[in-house]
């Protein structure tokens, strides 16, 4: 049951560890991290490669299961849950934008944003309302710019207009949660910046919990709270922008 807390976190993190077996050695990657996202929030996630930020959203994404911990959804403990309950939670309250985009190369930029839609009607036995999704999707697409790029597919798309569509396909089913990874980190600045702020934008109209993952300090300090991972821990948790 989901907390009926208005001030409750929408995602949490309670003593997250994970380690993997190497040979006959164990490798420790997560120790003990806790974190809250709350609704509305902007929450910047920083580390250099290898602190575990990876495995963490991994973690978080209900993807890979923590040896020890929890982790909540809208206070819903999903690793308690079965493997199709955590796809459900995964596909519909939670959106993913990757810093490789992720689509479909035989699909589309509509029927790539579709692809949760899809999934979600396959599951649930949805019927009837195809045509309702398809004019959502492609209202989505027309207002992020891309109303002559419907029926292309990514190759004929270029990386800004590829991630826009990403964003859409990642808003499509109005998850509370959004998690961003490196979301600019392959574009170049101008585009970069058009980028962000189209995902700053649909944040704040929607209202939606944000944790953004960056390397860049100056990308960081546009967010609400910084958090810094070193080896596997948070080491810093900040209530407002870092320093420049």
């Amino acid at each position: 049951m989901s907390d009926s807390n208005d001030n409750a976190p929408v995602l949490r993190a309670k003593g997250i560890r994970r380690s993997f077996a190497i040979g006959d050695r164990t490798l420790e990657v997560l120790h003990g991290i806790d974190l809250d996202l709350y609704r509305g929030e902007k929450l910047c996630l920083m580390g250099a490669s290898g602190a575990g930020k990876t495995t963490f959203l991994n973690v978080l994404g209900l993807l890979d299961r923590p040896n020890e911990g929890s982790v909540e959804v809208e206070g819903r403990a999903c690793w308690d849950l079965s493997a199709v309950e955590r796809a459900a939670v995964r596909n519909s309250r939670l959106g993913f934008v990757f810093q490789f985009y992720h689509l479909l190369a035989e699909l589309d930029a509509v029927e790539n944003t579709l692809l949760p839609a899809m999934i979600a009607g396959r599951e649930r036995g949805l019927r009837g309302n195809g045509k309702a999704l398809r004019a959502k999707a492609i209202q989505m697409l027309t207002d992020f710019g891309l109303a002559d790029r419907l029926t292309h597919r990514p190759g004929r798309m270029s990386g800004g207009e590829q991630q826009r569509v990403a964003i859409a396909r990642a808003l499509i089913m109005d998850p509370p949660v959004l998690i961003a990874d490196e979301p600019t980190g392959n574009l170049d600045s101008t585009t970069g910046e058009k980028v962000l702020e189209l995902l700053f934008a649909e944040q704040e109209r929607r209202g939606l919990a944000l944790l953004l993952v960056t390397h860049d300090e100056r990308l960081a300090s546009r967010c609400d709270r910084v958090v810094t991972m070193e080896d596997g821990q948070i080491q810093a948790d900040s209530a407002s922008p870092i320093p420049l």
